[in-house]
Formats: structure tokens, sequence, C-alpha cells
């Protein structure tokens, strides 16, 4: 009887064992049908969407030095050192810096900026050993960035959330390829069609 009751005990095991593998390996399967979201950075870079807030770019001879920039930013980080040239009775700006160390990146100094001096670019790479060297003064806020789609060195790709249905791999796209959905026009387009 001891023995009957080992047995059956061993094969209550045995099934509950085999349970456990069928549920890990459903998971394993499950994954095997799912897009793929391992980036080889800094190899691959994936291509930013098109409002990505990144670095801030800054053009110094559109600046008026009004620091309309400083009064929105939520953490006052502009800085905006200026002179007052009495000759022509204007503000002749000096220097422009913005530590992005300490920026949110909101974008309100891009936003209210009446001369258009400030834009946002697609540079997400502001990684350094010393945070000092996050301070960027107007020489290095006006570099422009270079694109990941010009970079020889990157393999860009595409966002893969927005890769077309089917598709896996994020290098099969070409860049000029069509994402997957609808872009925002379309729905405005078809929603108007509809009323």
């Amino acid at each position: 009887m001891k023995f009957l009751n080992k047995v059956g005990e061993y094969t209550k095991e045995a099934v509950q064992a085999a349970k456990y593998i069928g549920q890990g390996m459903s998971v394993t399967f499950d994954h095997m049908r799912r897009r793929p979201i391992t980036v080889q950075y800094p190899y691959e870079k994936l291509i930013p969407s098109e409002r990505f807030r990144g670095r801030i770019h800054f053009e110094f001879d559109k600046c008026i030095s009004c620091e309309v920039c400083v009064r929105v930013c939520p953490i006052n980080l502009p800085v905006v050192d200026w002179k007052f040239n009495s000759e022509i009775k204007k503000k002749e700006l000096k220097s422009y810096s913005i530590d992005f160390g300490v920026c949110i990146f909101c974008g309100n100094c891009v936003e209210y900026c009446p001369t258009n001096a400030l834009s946002m670019t697609e540079e997400y790479d502001l990684s350094t050993f010393d945070r000092h060297e996050l301070n960027f003064d107007s020489v290095a806020l006006g570099r422009m960035p270079t694109k990941v789609t010009d970079d020889p060195l990157v393999t860009p790709i595409r966002e893969l959330a927005y890769l077309p249905k089917g598709v896996i791999e994020g290098h099969e796209v070409p860049h000029t390829a069509k994402r997957a959905g609808l872009r925002p026009e379309e729905i405005a387009e078809a929603a108007s069609e509809q009323k």
C-alpha cells in the first residue's frame, strides 16, 4: 500500500512538473512570435520620432536677449548674459548657455521663443563621464547634430513600435517606407470625411 501511495504521489508531482514546464514553454513560444526590442547601441541607433525632444539648438544671431526662455523655464535654466548698447538702444547678447544635466527637455523655451532662435534636435546621445560637460555654451548649442541616418558608423533602425505588420527585423524596412498605421493628418482627414 505504501508503495502505491508513493507511486501516486510521484505521478502527481510528475504531472505538476510537466504542467509547469508547459507554462514556461508557452511563454517562450509566445515571445518567439514577438518583435525584437534589442538595439545593439552604439552600433545601432533608433531613428527618433518626428516630435522627439532632443538637445536644444541655439542660433546666436537670432537671439534678441529677451529672456522669455528663462521666464517660461520651470527651473529658470537658460543663462542669458547680455549688455545694453546705448548707441543702438538694444540689448547685445554676450553669452548663452543651457545645462543639459539639469534640463527636463520640456520644450517651453523653444515654444515661446519669439524669434525661433531655439529649436529641438534629434540628438539624444548626451552621455559623458563628467556632468560639467553637459553645460553647453552658445558655441556648443549652435552645433548641428549628426542625423542617425547620415552617420556612416551607425546602423539606423526605425522605431520598433512603428514597424509594418508582419515585419520583425527593423533593418528590412527602408527609411523612406511608410509607417504602420495612420498618420495624424490621415486620421484628421478621415474624421472630417465622416462628418
